[in-house]
């Protein structure tokens, strides 16, 4: 059978590669593509150049990274809001703008200019060497070469330029810039009736007919629906759960404390005084020899009479700071002294005094006068700190090792999650309930819209697969299966006619506020000499008293060339308020300083012309959006099978 395989070998060859080869290339094609299809979508263009999912998502991950050096304890769920996604995207379309912009415009940097700001802008002190080059080891740490940073700071002042020509030459005249200010910070004195839909709620008694007419109405439907809702099950994939998982020997607690043995010890500490003989390194040799001369008298006399070691201090020390106090240096540690200082103080017992010591200050006479700490806590006292420190460590390292098989088993054995809770001995959690958005009070993982978001994907819901790995928080992925779900569905009438009547009470309400608020209105246009009955008040965008945005907007927005002006302010469901403005007075007290003011309406005229020239730069490069990418934003974009 063997010779006739190896005789006929050359056919088998051709035969394996007409049925295998094809199907190879189709399906390793197709998975590429498959794989190769997201990353490489266009998400959006700018002047007819792609921007792409996967470079949108390197710039969100670098949006999220600055987010989390500049707020290490910021909330994990706003760092994939929708939010903070859109940002990423328009920055990416900002810079791709600008750039385009800057080479239609053949705006440049010269070597010379890029030399000059790096040498002398104070933001790159940190990475500038002494002799104004650029530190290579540092800019390596950030994963960047010199040529790399150059040449991103020389885009970046070019894109600056295409900007800088409109936000750089803001201008508003003294008269328009007051006027401006004026009208932003002036009071005025307004008489208000308000008309609230509270007081109206008792006079209106809707009909069972009006009542299930608004029950009825399409419009009004998902007000009395039940909501959509899953019962899952779920495993949770953490360092708690690596914890319970790890066993710890003595012997590697003990080699923990051995190893870490500075850490479980008091710093020795010393306290001394001492006398110096000041001598500069750099003094000639015979000036110093006579310091050294003068330092070894003194200690002939300390050996003779060591009682008068502080009096020789005050004397004849030339350390200003520890002379006035007999020599006196306090307590201090290893590192605080020079070495050759710190060496001999550490070298002597209490009571010593040293011999003359020699430190690029001059020539020292230290006595050691007390001394603390050095003592070592014993392992028994830190058994449990330990364990806990070691488990935590082990737990990390199963962690990172487990959290890839993790991720791949729940997607290859996707109709069942017990596979990965068996494997990694994690316990099989249950909830019902379970909605689009985090309930009131969801801890863990059934407060991540994220993972909800898996749960209630089309794969979930109708396939009742698996979901994806979720990375919920910091070391922790959770894996989640729908077992029942439960449609949204209209309620019966008899189940909430209770709320429907208070919607359709607050509705009638608020529409008879409104209509009495009108009619007050329109007399008060007819006699504008009305007494209202009301007391004034100053009012204005400092000072806003109880009033909410509208009924200041409104109030300040009056034409107040006729006077008394009168305003209504539809509130909604508030109700509505009648306003009777009296006089126009200057600016508020409480103001800024008018040039300060000034100021600000000059810079916010600049920032609102930039914005105007950036809109026209996006129109003439025109920007475009993928829809999807809008659709992804707003998380409301349909999950896709597997």
């Amino acid at each position: 059978m063997f010779e006739f395989f190896r005789k006929h070998m050359r056919i088998f060859q051709i035969l394996l590669a007409v049925l295998i080869i094809p199907s190879f290339g189709f399906l390793g094609v197709q998975g590429y593509r498959g794989m190769s299809e997201g990353s490489n979508q266009t998400v959006a263009k700018v002047a007819g150049q792609s921007i792409t999912q996967a470079e949108w998502d390197m710039a969100h991950r670098d949006q999220v990274e600055r987010v989390r050096r500049q707020r290490p304890n910021v909330d994990p769920k706003l760092l994939d809001s929708p939010e903070l996604r859109q940002q990423s995207l328009d920055n990416l379309i900002r810079e791709r703008v600008m750039l385009v912009a800057a080479d239609k415009l053949r705006l440049s940097t010269t070597d010379d200019r890029l030399q000059r700001l790096f040498t002398t802008d104070p933001q790159f002190a940190s990475i500038r060497n002494t002799d104004g080059s650029v530190n290579k080891d540092l800019l390596a740490a950030q994963g960047m070469s010199s040529d790399t940073f150059a040449r991103r700071l020389r885009q970046d002042l070019s894109v600056q330029q295409v900007l800088i020509g409109v936000s750089g030459t803001g201008f508003a005249s003294t008269a328009a810039a007051d006027h401006a200010v004026d009208a932003f910070f002036q009071q005025r004195e307004v008489s208000l009736q308000r008309f609230e839909t509270a007081g109206y709620t008792a006079k209106v008694n809707p009909s069972d007919a009006e009542i299930e007419q608004y029950f009825k109405d399409a419009a009004n439907a998902q007000q009395f629906q039940a909501p959509e809702q899953a019962s899952i099950e779920y495993v949770v994939l953490d360092l708690e759960a690596m914890k319970q998982q790890v066993s710890i020997n003595e012997e590697e607690l003990r080699k923990y404390y051995s190893e870490n043995a500075s850490r479980y010890t008091t710093p020795e500490e010393r306290r001394a005084s001492h006398i110096l003989i000041a001598a500069d390194k750099a003094l000639a040799a015979p000036e110093r020899a006579k310091a050294k001369a003068k330092a070894e008298e003194l200690l002939a006399q300390i050996r003779k009479t060591p009682d008068v070691f502080a009096d020789l201090a005050k004397k004849n020390s030339q350390d200003p700071g520890s002379a006035v106090k007999g020599g006196d240096l306090d307590f201090f540690g290893r590192g605080a002294m020079v070495k050759p200082f710190e060496d001999t103080a550490f070298a002597l017992k209490v009571g010593e005094t040293s011999g003359v010591v020699e430190s690029d200050f001059g020539f020292h006479i230290i006595r050691v006068t007390d001394m603390r700490g050095g003592d070592k806590r014993s392992f028994d006292a830190v058994r449990s700190e330990i364990e806990t420190e070691v488990r935590l460590q082990l737990a990390q390292a199963k962690y990172s090792e487990a959290a890839a098989e993790f991720t791949n088993l729940v997607y290859e054995q996707a109709d069942s999650l017990k596979p990965a809770a068996d494997k990694f001995k994690l316990e099989m959690k249950t909830a019902q309930g379970i909605t689009r958005k985090p309930a009131s009070g969801a801890q863990g993982p059934l407060a991540s819209p994220k993972f909800l978001d898996a749960l209630f994907s089309n794969d979930a819901l109708h396939n009742k697969r698996n979901t994806d790995a979720v990375e919920t928080a910091a070391n922790q992925l959770v894996s989640g299966r729908v077992l029942r779900y439960d449609a949204a569905r209209a309620l019966p009438l008899a189940d909430v006619k209770d709320k429907v009547r208070a919607r359709v009470v607050e509705l009638q309400a608020t529409a008879l506020a409104r209509k009495e608020g009108e009619a007050r209105l329109a007399l008060l246009k007819l006699a504008p000499q009305t007494d209202m009955g009301i007391e004034s008040r100053l009012v204005s965008r400092l000072q806003m008293q109880d009033l909410g945005e509208p009924t200041i907007d409104a109030v300040l927005g009056a034409n107040p060339s006729v006077l008394p002006a009168f305003v209504g302010v539809d509130l909604g469901a508030k109700g509505y308020v009648v306003a009777k403005i009296q006089k126009i007075i200057g600016r508020d007290p409480v103001a800024a300083d008018p040039a300060r003011a000034r100021s600000q309406y000059v810079q916010a005229w600049g920032e609102a012309e930039t914005q105007a020239y950036y809109a026209a730069l996006k129109t003439r490069m025109k920007v475009w959006i993928n829809d999807k990418t809008t659709a992804q934003i707003t998380r409301v974009e349909p999950a896709e099978g597997r």
